[in-house]
């Protein structure tokens, strides 16, 4: 088994309905987010799957999400935009970007802060 690790980041503001009273508060963030993309065999190159590939598909799905309010975005019309959710949204939207053979995404942390984070693994 083979994996291999993107980490980005990008900046958006959001509000929690539900969680807490401080979290209702419209308020933002400077997220950290850790991309997990494994798989069983190395292509022909050597590698799973090229680096440069990967940041690529990250690049495009943190342009959608980064300066804005994540409450109106299409991505979370009846939910809130919690690391929770951020960190599905984002293995969905990289799991249908994947074109190389035999490569899935293995997992997803949203960081908060340095100090907090929620991580998907998306099922097998």
């Amino acid at each position: 088994m083979f994996e291999l690790t993107v980490k980005t980041h990008f900046a958006a503001a959001h509000q929690l309905k539900m969680v807490s009273e401080k979290c209702e508060n419209l308020h933002g963030h400077n997220w950290g987010i850790e991309v997990c993309l494994g798989g069983e065999s190395l292509n022909d190159a050597g590698v799973l799957m090229d680096f440069g590939q990967i940041k690529s598909l990250v690049s495009e799905i943190m342009e959608e999400l980064d300066h804005k309010f994540l409450n109106e975005l299409d991505y979370f019309p009846n939910k809130n935009p919690s690391s929770e959710n951020i960190a599905i949204h984002i293995a969905n939207q990289m799991s249908k970007r994947i074109s190389a053979p035999g490569v899935a995404v293995r997992r997803v942390t949203a960081w908060e802060s340095p100090n907090a984070g929620a991580t998907y693994t998306p099922p097998a």
